[in-house]
This record gives structure tokens, sequence and C-alpha cells, in this order.
């Protein structure tokens, strides 16, 4: 059956398959690493999360250089008490491309959940830091920990058997299939406003759902992304592909 052709991503088949060093190619990079890692070290101890380095508020757009925590809105609760954020971490998936996995991860402390807005890959000047960024702009997020760049490709993934979203690249540098369309309305980017990405690549959109989980059942007793959300890609654009960004280190004018 074509992933498209259903609405709701918990329909599909479940297959049974089973603060690091900042390595920068950049200066920004290296500064935003070093910056995330001394604020998350600060405030990860309480689990408060991550305090914005600017006084602009929720509605105070997001800009280039700054360091965000993306949280998924389906699979979150409204009071807050229970969060998903875009994660990565340095293991490789089991199946698929075998590249580095994106899920998400609901602890909003951890440091794996970091992501640099850059500009995109390819593009022929760098963004300077601060600047906001306008909705339909074409992105990268570049993963803090590991230096690796969102990324997705027309590959299925291994839950839902839709198209796989994976950590790709070296030192910050990879490949077309890293970029993502900002979807939002009005002029900026706005915090605490919903947002979509969309992968420029395969026109289908970053989404998660709180029912495609891995478990003991789908990963095994030992999964080392046990109780994470799968992260994939989709053609639908609802509420499955629906995020916003709160936390995270905001740089501004």
């Amino acid at each position: 059956k074509n992933d498209e052709s259903e609405s709701d991503p918990i329909a599909f088949e479940h297959r049974n398959n089973s603060a690091k060093m900042c390595r920068a190619s950049t200066a920004n990079v290296i500064a935003s690493c070093l910056f995330v890692t001394f604020v998350s070290l600060l405030m990860g101890r309480n689990h408060q999360g991550v305090a914005s380095a600017s006084s602009g508020g929720d509605e105070a757009p997001v800009s280039f250089g700054s360091a965000i925590k993306l949280t998924h809105i389906e699979s979150s609760s409204k009071d807050g008490s229970k969060d998903y954020f875009l994660n990565s971490e340095p293991k490789n998936l089991g199946s698929g491309s075998g590249q580095q996995i994106v899920t998400m991860l609901s602890d909003k402390s951890a440091s794996s959940t970091f992501w640099l807005i850059r500009e995109a890959s390819g593009a022929e000047f760098a963004e300077d830091s601060a600047t906001p960024v306008k909705c339909n702009t074409v992105i990268r997020l570049t993963h803090l920990d590991t230096n690796r760049n969102l990324h997705s490709h027309d590959v299925p993934s291994a839950l839902s058997r839709q198209q796989e979203v994976t950590g790709f690249g070296e030192g910050g540098n990879g490949d077309r299939g890293d970029n993502w369309q900002v979807v939002c309305s009005g002029k900026y980017w706005q915090r605490g406003e919903k947002v979509r990405f969309l992968h420029v690549d395969t026109q289908k959109y970053l989404g998660a759902s709180s029912s495609v989980k891995f478990d003991e059942r789908n990963c095994g007793n030992r999964c080392p992304i046990l109780h994470h959300l799968e992260a994939f890609a989709r053609k639908n654009q609802d509420a499955y592909s629906e995020f916003k960004v709160e936390l995270g280190v905001h740089l501004s004018k």
C-alpha cells in the first residue's frame, strides 16, 4: 500500500528491526557549540530546559546562528509536562541507509536535542548570525553534538515505512538532501508559532506520531532508542508535521 493513501501514520505496517566533542568547520559553529554546551551544563541538572539568550519572548523571530530545540506538537502534552524534541545521537540505523539516527526524545534537558540554524547547503553566501529567518526560506539544521545535518532521502523509514530522516555529513558539510524549507505564516518564523519543514529534494514534510514509537516489540529489550518516537517524512501537511520552537539559545540583533 502506498504510504500517502493514509492520513494517520500509525496505520502503516510496523517492522521488527532492531556534551560530545564539537567538531566544527567554521568559527560560527564552534562558537555556538561552546555557548550551547555551557548553557546546557549550567541548566540541565535542574531539568528546566534552556533559556533564551535574548529577551524577545515567544513572539520574537527565530534567527540564523541560533541553537534551538524543536518541539513536536502532536506528541507533546498541552500543559508542557511531557514534550518530544527532535533528537539525534551518534548511533546508526540497523536497516535502510544505515545513517545516523534521528528520533523524537522526551527529555528537554538533553544536549542531543540542540540544532543549529544555518544557510542551505550549496548557498552562495553564509547568513549573518542573528538574522531573522523569513518564512519559505531554505535552511539547514546541523546537530550540535555530532555536527551532522538533518537529512532525508527516498528510503523507507524503519517503523512506519514512510521516508527515512537521518543525520548526514561530516563537520556540518553534507549535500542537497540536507535542505529544508521553513513553512510558516507571516513574514518571519516566530518563536512559539506552528511551523513545518518541507524537504526540498523529495517534497515531503518532517513529522512524527505519538503512536509510532520504538519499543521492546519492534526494537528489542536492549534497544538504544527505547521509547523514542520515529522521525519520518511524508507528503501530508497535517498535525503530524507541526512543530514549534521555544527553548534554545536564541540570537538577536
